[in-house]
């Protein structure tokens, strides 16, 4: 780390090995702005990681584990922000997320109320859920939005919950991105061997979906789906979760077990052979803030389906970079999956448009320029 340079403190819940869509973007654009050194301090989830240690240009200092440290996160994480204030003298602070990292920026502007607050929404739960989650401490939750210098949201949708929580809220919406080259790179091998240790046939037509087994991806529903489609149409399913064992069991008592794949977890450097080896890209979520997957499937080369919620309609326009399906519904999941393969051509319209869009608007490249004109330089005055 180079002192002469600018410094800006983040805080967040859970960082690198712990992969998600916030985490992906915190080291996508960190590394990708060079004249600024980034400390991050995160819980150390399961306890293993090491308390400090460098990744790309950013430093990582851990604290707790497990549920109960991300319970005293924002207390603590206030205590090692303070005193390393005090040695690198922050020219910002950065909250992701307005959970857990969101108290710690809080607590941290009130005993540092000249320096600048940014507060990142990424939050995937909707409205209803934000609110019911936080309600206990509403007044609290709210004064975060409030202390907040800027705000910088992933998708309209988000901004929309932004504003109701602050009306006039300085908010930029600055999407979450895809590294376009890395999810465009052929990965032959590695297919192949996905199809053997699957028996892929050819002519099986692989649904995948990279998801959190959990309640809002509604993985449930594309399961259901299979009922509906022919035999060779086969699901497979790339992560893990709490709803894992009510899946599996569905899936057999719905007597498509033997057409359900269930990968487990992967790591986000080794999604892509399994989206390459795959059709169709399937996820009727019931809610998103954004959906990196979604743009991650989408530069694979996947045609993709979704649900019109949250801050899906941003990227994905029907018919032309996607189809859309409502929520809840396995049924409308089918018919979508029966268009795409009745029309070849669609298929391959979609592909292409919805490269093109990733390529120009969503790549980390651009969304990081962004990040440092629009926000850090431009609202934030560094």
């Amino acid at each position: 780390m180079t002192e002469n340079k600018k410094r800006i403190l983040i805080f967040a819940t859970t960082y690198i090995p712990f992969i998600g869509g916030a985490e992906v973007a915190i080291r996508e654009i960190t590394k990708r702005i060079p004249d600024v050194d980034f400390d991050i301090v995160t819980v150390n989830l399961d306890g293993k990681r090491q308390k400090q240690e460098v990744i790309d240009n950013t430093t990582v200092y851990r604290i707790g584990s497990g549920k109960f440290g991300k319970m005293l996160f924002p207390i603590r994480a206030y205590f090692l922000a303070a005193k390393l204030h005090r040695k690198h003298r922050y020219e910002a602070f950065w909250s992701m997320m307005a959970s857990y990292a969101g108290f710690a920026g809080l607590f941290f502007s009130y005993r540092h109320p000249r320096t600048p607050f940014l507060l990142t929404l990424q939050e995937g739960d909707s409205k209803d859920e934000l609110r019911a989650k936080f309600q206990f401490v509403w007044f609290l939750f709210k004064k975060i939005f409030y202390r907040a210098t800027h705000i910088q949201v992933i998708s309209n949708y988000l901004a929309e919950f932004a504003l109701s929580v602050r009306p006039g809220a300085p908010v930029t919406v600055i999407p979450n991105g895809v590294d376009v080259e890395w999810f465009s790179r052929d990965v032959l091998a590695e297919v192949s061997q996905i199809k053997r240790d699957f028996e892929k046939k050819e002519d099986d037509v692989w649904l995948v979906t990279t998801s959190r087994l959990v309640n809002k991806n509604a993985v449930r529903d594309i399961i259901v789906a299979l009922e509906s489609l022919p035999q060779n149409v086969q699901l497979l399913i790339v992560g893990d979760g709490p709803l894992r064992g009510n899946l599996e069991s569905g899936a057999k008592e719905d007597g498509v077990d033997s057409r359900v794949m269930f990968v487990g977890e992967v790591s986000y450097e080794k999604v892509l052979p399994y989206l390459k080896a795959s059709d169709i890209f399937v996820r009727p979520s019931l809610s998103e803030g954004f959906g990196n997957s979604f743009v991650e499937a989408m530069a694979a080369g996947l045609p993709v389906i979704a649900t019109p919620v949250g801050g899906i309609v941003d990227f994905l326009e029907d018919g032309k970079t996607g189809l859309l399906c409502q929520p809840r519904d396995p049924e409308d999941v089918a018919q979508k999956v029966k268009m795409l393969l009745e029309n070849p051509a669609l298929q391959e319209s979609l592909v292409v448009n919805a490269r093109s869009m990733v390529k120009e608007r969503y790549d980390w490249d651009l969304i990081a320029q962004r990040m440092q004109s629009e926000v850090f330089a431009g609202s934030m005055g560094l």
